[in-house]
């Protein structure tokens, strides 16, 4: 049994974060996928990070990654079946496509395909106005003893 989560309490404190709540809407509704071809999501850095995909069997030109906006999207398509009688396949050869939801500012830096294992090298570039910048706090110079001004009245000897 699914539950469904109730996000408003938190769009009404919130501003900017309807896209957030969109997506975690749309993956509690989703029903489960197929998990092939198997794939990790691995941290290289603070702002560095790769997937690893399992693509036994498949050639580049067989591969096609495809980055719009937010979204990330690897397919695969084997040219055509081989004339061959199979007594046991075990290693799947069928085509498939994922998808990979990407926060703001993630670009695809690199892709490479050793030895059956897909490796797709993302990073997120933010912006230079949105890094945060240290602000300098100015401080007026008092002005020197002679360049006082007196307000008022005169100044009388006690």
């Amino acid at each position: 049994m699914r539950t469904s989560f109730d996000f408003s309490p938190l769009s009404r404190s919130s501003v900017g974060f309807d896209h957030l709540f969109d997506l975690l809407d749309s993956a509690s509704r989703t029903a489960p996928t197929d998990n092939w071809p198997p794939y990790d999501i691995i941290r290289v850095g603070d702002n560095e990070y790769r997937i690893a995909m399992s693509v036994a069997g498949f050639t580049p030109e067989e591969i096609t990654i495809t980055h719009e906006q937010q979204l990330l999207t690897i397919s695969g398509e084997k040219a055509g079946e081989e004339e061959a009688e199979y007594l046991y396949r075990g290693i799947a050869a069928r085509n498939f496509e994922r998808r990979f939801q990407l926060a703001d500012y993630v670009t695809v830096r690199d892709a490479k395909l050793v030895n059956g294992l897909l490796t797709i090298d993302l990073v997120r570039e933010l912006p230079e106005q949105m890094k945060p910048r240290r602000i300098e706090i100015k401080q007026d110079a008092f002005p020197a003893e002679g360049g006082k001004k007196q307000i008022e009245g005169e100044k009388h000897a006690a």
